[in-house]
């Protein structure tokens, strides 16, 4: 029987340049991107500063992403063989301080908490949402410093439901995690499950334009190109006085996308090295 092959697009960049064309490859379908540098155990190819490996889901997709990238970087298409590499990376994440008292451990390792930490045990599966990426970073963030006692939590892209469980286990009331992978909704309800929290979450791939009630607390780490046509969508589902976190903005997209939000107040404008987030309030009834 012949071996699964998957494909992969490794570009070759300037370490400036790495943020914009991370960005650019998940915008051409991009499952999940590793960075490697002269410092990581993968080394980045060539006399380049870093190189970018994005998994695809088809060779149709990986190919398109190649002859587009192409005529600017270096690009190749490499090919992976054989399921075995999927759980490689495990050996790599460990448990991983998030703010003062948000702790994201890997489901499989152990770890002692001290007495203030709040901890989230996650196993992502094939979903994006591990805590380790800025944009989850900034919101998480958010969430330890925000979230209200007893509020109701919409998660839009929730990935591994990371931020919804997060919100959660800070004292929300109950969250609904949306996604439109349906790996995502089964990785969010089995950490939900794993965290204890199952009983007061809902994960569907039910679009954020179908939903019909409004949430105190709206969170959303997607990406410019989705938070910009579905603003209307997102901000019709936060209450009146409610609060909306958006994530997964480089800096050169945050002004683009607090523009979609004009009634919004401006609380917070979070940063990370390239990534910024946006903490905005709705407008108050009356």
């Amino acid at each position: 029987m012949n071996e699964p092959r998957y494909p992969y697009v490794h570009v070759d960049v300037s370490s400036d340049d790495a943020e914009i064309v991370a960005s650019r490859l998940f915008e051409l379908g991009a499952l999940g991107l590793e960075e490697r540098d002269q410092t990581t155990l993968a080394r980045s190819g060539g006399d380049a500063a870093v190189t970018l490996v994005a998994s695809f889901p088809d060779e149709a997709t990986a190919a398109e992403a190649h002859r587009e990238l192409a005529e600017e970087y270096p690009s190749r298409i490499e090919h992976v063989v054989g399921d075995g590499w999927r759980d490689g990376w495990r050996a790599y994440w460990k448990p991983m301080r998030v703010g003062e008292r948000l702790v994201v451990v890997p489901s499989w390792e152990r770890y002692e908490p001290l007495e203030r930490d709040i901890v989230l045990a996650l196993d992502p599966g094939q979903a994006f949402g591990t805590g380790t990426h800025e944009t989850t970073q900034l919101l998480l963030g958010e969430l330890e410093r925000r979230v209200e006692p007893g509020v109701e939590v919409l998660d839009v892209g929730c990935g591994s439901g990371i931020l919804a469980i997060a919100a959660l286990k800070l004292g929300a009331a109950r969250a609904t995690a949306l996604d439109n992978d349906p790996l995502a909704v089964e990785a969010t309800r089995e950490n939900a499950e794993r965290n204890g929290v199952a009983a007061q979450l809902t994960a569907s791939d039910v679009s954020v334009e179908r939903l019909e009630a409004q949430f105190a607390l709206v969170v959303a780490n997607i990406e410019a190109r989705v938070l910009v046509p579905l603003a209307a969508a997102i901000a019709g589902r936060v209450a009146a006085g409610g609060s909306l976190f958006l994530s997964g903005l480089l800096a050169t997209d945050v002004d683009a996308v607090r523009a979609a939000y004009p009634a919004f107040r401006e609380l917070a404008r979070p940063e990370r090295g390239d990534w910024r987030a946006l903490v905005l309030a709705a407008p108050r009834e009356g």
